[in-house]
């Protein structure tokens, strides 16, 4: 098996603002898993909270997406595109994620315009699910 690209490579996130480590499995334009290494040095943490530190579910929904991001530009109908969240529905949060977890992301695309799309996503420690939601992102242009 081929080694896929690391999100750097194709996500236009970048430190302190990509949550993905690694992805670990790809269908282009369709799905993508990948894994977020939750290490404690993370500089929200100070604020989130001190002396109990708690990953925030908005960032897990934001890693969420960045798989989806991946998948989508992946594809190479969607090279050199920016997808940006436009939406987001049903997020539950079933788990405190804290330093030391390994989030495994999970994403698949449901319904996908020239401009627009949904997907389904998870993320999991171990196999408890921590968070899931419902996405909507719309497909804009990049800069160059």
């Amino acid at each position: 098996m081929s080694q896929l690209p690391t999100p750097a490579e194709v996500l236009p996130h970048r430190p302190p603002f990509l949550f993905v480590d690694e992805i670990t499995e790809l269908i282009p334009g369709e799905r993508a898993v990948g894994r977020w290494n939750i290490t404690g040095t993370e500089a929200f943490f100070a604020g989130h909270f001190p002396g109990r530190p708690t990953l925030p579910g908005v960032l897990m929904c934001e890693a969420i997406a960045q798989v989806g991001a991946y998948a989508l530009l992946s594809s190479p109908k969607f090279a050199n595109r920016l997808p940006l969240f436009g939406g987001l529905d049903k997020a539950r949060f079933r788990r405190q994620v804290v330093p030391g977890d390994t989030l495994t992301l999970e994403m698949r695309l449901e319904r996908l315009s020239s401009r627009a799309g949904k997907g389904q996503g998870r993320a999991l420690v171990g196999d408890d699910v921590a968070c899931e939601a419902a996405l909507m992102f719309v497909i804009a242009d990049a800069a160059d």
